[in-house]
């Protein structure tokens, strides 16, 4: 296990360096920040050059990449162009969306799984049939459509929540938002929940534990579904990531002040800094989430062994 764990904490450095360096080049690549910076007035030349070279802008792209890594390991992650530190802004923007992030996979969790079990457990019969209608339905939906819809509906014609969240942003205001956020993922783990469960109901193992003469729900949670979780534990993994970063539209809904919210903002007024220094936190979460998900394979199924 501890070869394995360090060799694939060597392997993450590579991707680190590719995609960091990826997204850099793509974010400057979109246009001069300090034009943007001055909106639709000209900077003054002696204004605009000095700038430059305070943010190292006058530099070759691959240096200013290099100065930024540099920063990043001393934990310096650049300065917005509003003057304020970019850790300043993760400070109050990640435990936002991380409290998001983290109702949104409970709710996907719990949710998608029940159902995927009692649309395996029950596959081919009227049940089964509706939710698979359902799920299809839900990922048909796009975010900002239902998300609307139930704002519309709990929030202003029901007014069983505050159809915006406050600047605290409380787990019991977080709950609608979250719900938006975890529909589609919801659904996608209730298709492969049912999907599993249905295949390894017919598994050798599965009928010996049955003529064995197990209890159902002993044959159902300790070999059936421990085994049929594999793949919803990958998806889930790659999910948190995918949830942290992809919630802009739940935010903007919402009016959460959360990475989203900060993304969409960074991007709007082409602020570079801010968009990378995001980004690049939301690719240690993507990395760090995969390897504890392969971590968890030998868990949930002993056949698996890590040389």
């Amino acid at each position: 296990m501890g070869r394995y764990v360090i060799r694939r904490l060597l392997q993450m450095i590579p991707v680190f360096i590719g995609t960091t360096l990826l997204i850099f080049l793509m974010v400057y690549a979109l246009g001069d920040p300090v034009a943007a910076l001055f909106g639709d007035k000209a900077p003054d030349p002696a204004t605009a050059a000095r700038i430059r070279e305070e943010l190292h802008l006058d530099e070759p792209l691959w240096k200013q990449y290099l100065l930024y890594m540099g920063s990043i390991f001393q934990g310096d992650f650049g300065t917005a162009f509003n003057g304020q530190q970019v850790t300043e802004l993760m400070a109050a923007a990640f435990p936002v969306t991380l409290r998001l992030t983290v109702v949104a996979i409970l709710i996907e969790i719990v949710v998608g799984v029940t159902l995927g079990v009692v649309s395996g457990l029950k596959r081919g019969r009227p049940l089964d049939t509706g939710l698979l209608v359902l799920t299809l339905v839900v990922i048909s939906v796009p975010t900002f459509v239902s998300g609307y819809l139930l704002q519309y509906l709990f929030g202003v014609k029901w007014g069983w929540i505050n159809p915006s969240v406050s600047s605290e942003a409380r787990f019991d205001e977080l709950l609608l938002p979250g719900v938006v956020l975890a529909l589609v993922s919801l659904a996608y783990v209730t298709r492969l929940s049912r999907t599993s469960i249905a295949e390894n109901t017919r598994a050798d193992y599965v009928r010996t534990a049955v003529a064995k003469g197990l209890p159902r729900r002993r044959v159902i949670t300790r070999h059936l579904l421990r085994n049929s979780l594999i793949p919803v534990v990958t998806f889930i993994g790659a999910d948190i990531g995918a949830l942290m970063g992809g919630a802009i539209v739940t935010e903007r809904i919402f009016n959460i002040h959360g990475v989203g919210y900060q993304l969409y903002q960074g991007i709007l007024r082409n602020n570079s800094p801010t968009v990378v220094g995001f980004v690049t936190i939301l690719v240690i979460v993507f990395l760090v989430a995969n390897l504890l998900v392969d971590l968890l394979y030998a868990v949930l199924d002993p056949r698996i062994r890590y040389a």
